[in-house]
């Protein structure tokens, strides 16, 4: 636990192997991080750029493109679950997420049979299946859940997905029996670089939506009050100048809840002093924003909705680009 006052995680937001070996380790080590996420954008980068793949990829002459890609996406999972899983035993987290594929997001049956197999594939109690937040994968949460297993909702914009997600999570957790460790991924910097720029020529305060947002999501799901769930917050990394580096890290410091961020950004954090808790905000607080934005001209619902279709695209291109390679 980051800040065990808090009940607040840091996880790295990044897997690549020669990563693992060493700086994944003494960040632990430090008592920094206790978890870490993925994505197939992750997967990407590590896969396409990194010589520490080759030697496996050349063994596995026969597979299929997606054969390959699990072949070491799991080698690299089942790394990080065993470093991190004294973390885990000792109830401090441990966990490391593994996505479905994206390709799957709108087959509710087609999830389900692959976040099992690859659940079992990597064989680790502190693995995390990572579903996306769709229709179908609302059906998915709730099963895999009541099966015990772990689950990472994903690409999370808007309250009534961080709902949908809750009462899945709810309802498979009561057919298991038993408590499942289940986290709400919130997306909260795209939001800001989605429309700041026009906030900024209407006036109003730019860096300050994304982390509004998230923070309503928060609190319904605080309120909602589902065992073994948390929020986690995601996309954290800044990529306006004007903001530090662990703005969003250091502006959404909250009770009970995660935060998953690249290296760099973790390590601006590890400087700060500021280690106070911003959330929860009053619903009115949140509120008042929502009306400048609106006044804006910014139909923030559309914007949200927009950025759930392109974070779909984006993993899915993500994937298409690993098994193309392939």
């Amino acid at each position: 636990m980051y800040i065990e006052s808090l009940k607040f995680s840091l996880w790295a937001d990044f897997i690549e192997r020669d990563y693992l070996d060493a700086e994944f380790k003494e960040l632990i080590a430090q008592g920094v991080i206790n978890g870490a996420t993925s994505n197939p954008a992750i997967f990407k980068n590590a896969i396409l750029n990194s010589s520490a793949y080759k030697t496996q990829l050349a063994t596995l002459d026969g597979l299929s493109p997606k054969e390959k890609y699990e072949a070491v996406a799991i080698y690299d999972i089942t790394k990080a679950a065993d470093i991190l899983r004294p973390l885990f035993d000792s109830g401090d987290d441990g966990y490391v997420s593994i996505e479905v594929d994206p390709f799957l997001c709108d087959d509710a049956e087609g999830t389900i049979e692959e976040g099992r197999r690859l659940y079992k594939m990597i064989n680790r109690p502190n693995v995390m299946i990572k579903v996306p937040a769709t229709e179908a994968g609302y059906i998915a949460m709730e099963k895999l859940t009541s099966e015990g297993i772990a689950v990472n909702a994903t690409l999370i914009f808007k309250e009534s997905q961080a709902k949908a997600c809750a009462e899945a999570f709810a309802k498979g957790v009561a057919i298991f029996g038993k408590n499942v460790d289940t986290v709400i991924s919130v997306f909260v910097s795209r939001v800001d670089r989605a429309i700041d720029t026009k906030l900024l020529q209407a006036g109003v305060s730019v860096g300050l939506t994304g982390i509004y947002n998230s923070a309503a999501i928060y609190n319904s799901i605080e309120k909602m009050g589902v065992n073994g769930c948390r929020t986690l917050f995601a996309s954290t990394g800044v990529k306006d100048d004007s903001l530090s580096a662990d703005y969003y890290i250091k502006g959404l410091l909250a009770y009970n809840s995660v935060n998953t961020a690249p290296i760099d950004t973790i390590k601006a954090y590890m400087q700060s002093e500021d280690k106070s808790a911003k959330l929860p905000l009053e619903d009115t607080v949140i509120q008042e924003h929502f009306e400048k934005v609106k006044n804006a001209g910014v139909d923030l619902n559309a914007v949200l909705d927009e950025q759930i279709a392109d974070g779909l695209i984006a993993f899915k291109d993500a994937f298409r680009d690993i098994l193309e390679a392939l």
